[in-house]
């Protein structure tokens, strides 16, 4: 059997490899670095795979989602709600534009933001909302898009775990997660499903005026060359990831579906255990990519069979171990444990296996044995 790896970027890049080197050695013979044709090219080709008018790509995910809210013009003390349960880069950027961070408790089947949660959240202060797509799965975007209508309230979309997703919506059209929002970020951080080899990422709008200041705050706010019109950042994709990028999008919706097969073969295999809880997906299995593969394990198992696991020779990881409210940086005296029953108990629970492209039936098969013989001792 192969080794088997939380992320297996090498087998994905022996596939491709030679169509990634080609791709790059013409970046190199060419010498356009920054802002190359390689860039312009990917984001056209972005905007026709998501459906969306504009797409500007950035140094990276973090960057992406600071920049959409500079674009958005919220100023400092204004109140963003975002979920609880997340990465710290979502309200990161939230607090280094000086605004006021508001978390909220989040789904115990999807782990994404709770609607109702938001609702209650929602101040005179209060700008915006950022649901977080969690692990591959979009939120409950027809009910947060109603949220923000009725409060005139921005949304911007952490999509930075779920490009390729769908989110279908009640009267029965879809959208590619990204393209719902007034603005969207995502990462190409090699472990995303659509990853380059460093760093990168990218802004997402339907809004032309909005899109058109993004342009303008990612490049040290100049519109013509040493005119600078609005506060800016040095924040842009480079050539080389963008050729890659290039290589590896008309093969996102097979990389996703070799997830969800995946994801399929799991799940079937942990049906039925009264200590293993599997992904939720709501609607068509279109709505959740699975950049992550995350069971809850219960009846307090879990530490338990992560070091199991480690000893078997199985990666896995816990994202994530501690709340966003509970953390050093963003602690509140607003905050109150009881507002986050849901968070505080999928941080006991929660555990991502290996989940990639690469993944074979005997790897498979040998993980979930593993997880099984465990939890049912």
């Amino acid at each position: 059997m192969r080794k088997i790896q939380m992320v297996d970027l090498k087998g994905q890049y022996d596939k491709i490899k030679d169509q990634v080197n080609s791709s790059i050695l013409e970046v190199l013979d060419t010498t356009a670095f920054i802002n190359g044709p390689e860039v312009h090219a990917f984001q056209k080709e972005l905007e026709e795979y998501l459906e969306v008018k504009h797409v500007i790509p950035c140094a990276n995910g973090t960057d992406a989602l600071q920049i959409a809210m500079m674009g958005l013009g919220l100023k400092p003390g204004d109140e963003v709600i975002t979920a609880d349960f997340t990465f710290a880069a979502t309200v990161e950027v939230i607090a280094l534009l000086q605004l006021t961070p508001v978390l909220v408790d989040v789904e115990p089947d999807t782990f994404n933001i709770d609607p109702e949660a938001i609702k209650k959240a929602i101040t005179p202060k209060t700008k915006a909302i950022v649901p977080v797509h969690l692990f591959g799965q979009t939120a409950n975007m027809d009910a947060i898009m109603e949220i923000a209508e009725e409060h005139d309230l921005f949304v911007i979309e952490d999509n930075a775990q779920a490009i390729g997703a769908n989110y279908n919506f009640k009267n029965g059209s879809t959208k590619k997660a990204g393209a719902i929002g007034h603005a969207a970020s995502t990462s190409f951080f090699p472990s995303k499903n659509l990853g380059c080899y460093g760093d990168g990422g990218a802004i997402f709008t339907n809004d032309d005026d909005l899109a058109h200041t993004i342009r303008g705050v990612v490049n040290h706010g100049m519109y013509e060359r040493y005119h600078h019109d609005v506060v800016g950042v040095n924040s842009r994709l480079d050539s080389v990831q963008a050729a890659v990028l290039r290589t590896k999008l008309p093969k996102l919706d097979d990389y996703n579906k070799a997830r969800q097969e995946a994801a399929k073969k799991y799940s079937e295999a942990f049906k039925d255990q009264e200590n293993i809880v599997v992904p939720y997906t709501h609607g068509s299995k279109d709505t959740h990519v699975y950049h992550q593969y995350t069971l809850k394990i219960l009846n307090g198992k879990r530490d338990g069979l992560v070091k199991h696991l480690n000893e078997k020779g199985i990666p896995c990881g816990i994202y994530y171990p501690i709340p966003l409210h509970s953390q050093k940086a963003y602690k509140d005296s607003r905050y109150r444990e009881e507002d986050f029953p849901v968070t505080n108990q999928l941080v006991k629970e929660v555990i991502s296996l290996p989940m990639h492209t690469e993944l074979d039936d005997e790897q498979i098969a040998f993980i979930t044995d593993t997880v099984l013989n465990f939890v049912n001792q």
